[in-house]
């Protein structure tokens, strides 16, 4: 699916059923890091004017998703709390080359694999849950995510010949799916 080398464990939707209120937390988070991550890529690159505006648009997506979950744990009486830092990001941001176009087309393809490995969770959560309410919103924010998977990868293509960036997706993706795999099985997105 994607651009992913794996797929998620299916045990993952049994934890997640268990634990429902921590997914939705831990999601909102997410969505909350997505724009963040958006607004840095435009302080880091301010004069691009080929990436800003998908940045910017992208940011607003994502603090439109993150109002929704937000809205989600508030009607069920969840409160947002703390969330530990997330490992497999933790452990995907240190894959990228640190200088120049490189490093730039990197953050753009790590995001893409998030942004994916979110999406194939959602299109789970869609058909899994029990909740009609939530597979109705996942089911939603699933093709929302695909979108921006995509995205990334177009906007690496604008910065490198596409055969450059498909060959680097994909060692990218074999590392992102050795994290997923040595990870613990939890009640979060990632």
């Amino acid at each position: 699916m994607f651009c992913l080398e794996s797929t998620t464990d299916p045990r993952w939707i049994a934890v997640v059923v268990a634990d429902t209120d921590r997914l939705l937390a831990d999601h909102a988070y997410c969505e909350k890091k997505a724009a963040a991550t958006a607004m840095s890529l435009i302080g880091k690159y301010p004069n691009d004017a080929f990436l800003v505006p998908h940045m910017l648009k992208l940011a607003q997506e994502e603090l439109e998703h993150f109002e929704r979950l937000y809205g989600v744990l508030a009607a069920r009486g969840i409160q947002l709390g703390y969330v530990d830092k997330d490992p497999y990001v933790g452990e995907l941001l240190p894959l990228a080359r640190k200088q120049g176009v490189e490093g730039l087309i990197d953050r753009l393809l790590i995001s893409s694999l998030i942004e994916a490995r979110s999406a194939e969770r959602f299109f789970l959560l869609a058909e899994h849950l029990p909740d009609a309410e939530l597979r109705a919103l996942y089911q939603e924010l699933a093709v929302t995510e695909s979108r921006h998977h995509t995205l990334f990868v177009t906007l690496a293509n604008h910065y490198a010949p596409k055969d450059e960036v498909r060959a680097r997706l994909k060692e990218l993706a074999v590392e992102e799916a050795a994290i997923v795999a040595r990870l613990p099985i939890a009640a979060r997105m990632h």
